[in-house]
């Protein structure tokens, strides 16, 4: 085995959760990855996918056995994502957005929510994270969602933009400003607005570069009514439940990234075996040995960084927002890396839609933008070290 394959074969899994692993392995290499194409150059909405995935039970693995689930560890979770992004990121973003949604519902809401709620995703339910706003990205204080109680009922009016699985979601956890607080910070509320909801509307699908199969939509909130049962917690409540659910769903983006990365590896890997120049193999010239020691080495250290972080997850660890930060700065940036260099290698090939390393270019960048901006947990980063 090579560096990469001793690595994977090293994951800390249960024996029940490496069956499971082994069999998202084959129905990504034999189902996923074939429809992968197909699904970037019409834009279509991987849904045979998603039913796959479904019949092999994913989305129960992160629901409480109580409200219908199967609950494995967050490794095997995180080693799933990445299994499915390297077939097909579009559909890694899909089926990973569910967790990053219906998490804060695991974790913070009410008994009667989980009951009622959280069975229609373990079921195969799709979930949406509605946050960002045309005037609010990075700084979410900036949203301008309103909510306001009236009889019972909490209303809604504003909307959101970018938002994975807008238009196809069974759930959404939606976070905007309660109001009558005047703080920015200390109104911002969550609650779950449930599909089919008058009111609530999708105003447009984003033409994207990459991902093109996963949906990104534009809502609008007219006057959307949902019961004050819906909403988690108290009002104010919104800025700690985000940021807890932040430092879980960027490990998750990792994950994504470096299932990319794999693939554009991978794919590099077995053309410069294979291609010659001048009567040789292109791994044969040292310069490409260089590029390839390098990528596999960045690999080998975030995938470990990934691993290990996800005990740390499943040991119980709370305190961990840095080391998340750490990690989806690198992989995402890893995920451009590889994807940018996978192209250099396959040269004029490597430049055409023949070859899924052009995808995966495409498929790379959005890594770097999304659950905050690069530039944003560099900032993180670094201003953790300024003495109190």
């Amino acid at each position: 085995m090579n560096l990469l394959q001793r690595l994977d074969a090293g994951i800390a899994l249960a024996d029940d959760e490496r069956m499971l692993l082994d069999s998202v392995q084959q129905l990504a290499r034999e189902a996923i990855a074939p429809r992968a194409e197909h699904h970037d150059r019409t834009g279509e909405f991987p849904a045979q996918n998603l039913r796959d995935i479904n019949r092999l039970g994913l989305n129960a693995m992160f629901v409480p056995a109580e409200y219908g689930g199967a609950p494995l560890s967050y490794l095997c979770y995180l080693a799933c994502v990445r299994e499915i992004s390297k077939a097909c990121a579009s559909t890694g973003i899909v089926w990973a957005t569910n967790y990053h949604a219906m998490k804060p519902l695991i974790d913070w809401g009410s008994e009667e929510q989980k009951q009622r709620l959280l069975p229609r995703i373990a079921e195969g339910g799709l979930g949406a994270l509605a946050i960002t706003e045309p005037g609010a990205g990075s700084d979410a204080t900036g949203m301008r969602t309103t909510f306001r109680e009236e009889n019972g009922q909490i209303v809604i009016d504003g909307g959101k933009s970018f938002i994975t699985n807008g238009d196809v979601a069974d759930l959404y956890l939606v976070f905007g400003k309660w109001a009558g607080i005047a703080d920015a910070k200390a109104a911002i509320s969550v609650l779950v607005l449930e599909k089919n909801t008058p009111g609530l509307s999708v105003v447009r699908l984003e033409d994207k570069m990459g991902t093109r199969a996963s949906s990104t939509a534009t809502l609008a909130f007219d006057g959307c009514r949902v019961p004050r049962a819906n909403l988690l917690g108290e009002p104010g409540d919104g800025l700690k439940i985000l940021f807890a659910s932040l430092n879980k769903s960027r490990p998750s983006v990792a994950a994504h990234a470096l299932g990319i990365a794999r693939a554009a590896f991978e794919d590099a890997v077995a053309y410069i075996n294979q291609r010659r120049q001048s009567g040789r193999r292109i791994l044969e010239f040292q310069g490409v040995q260089f590029m390839v020691a390098d990528l596999a080495a960045e690999i080998a250290l975030v995938e470990s960084w990934l691993w290990s972080l996800a005990q740390r997850v499943d040991a119980g660890e709370r305190d961990f927002g840095i080391e998340a930060s750490v990690l989806k700065l690198r992989a995402t940036d890893l995920a451009m890396k590889a994807s940018t260099d996978a192209v250099q290698l396959l040269g004029g090939y490597g430049y055409c839609k023949d070859y899924r390393v052009e995808r995966l270019m495409r498929d790379a960048k959005i890594t770097q933008i999304w659950e905050g901006t690069n530039q944003v947990h560099r900032q993180l980063i670094g201003r953790s070290f300024l003495e109190r």
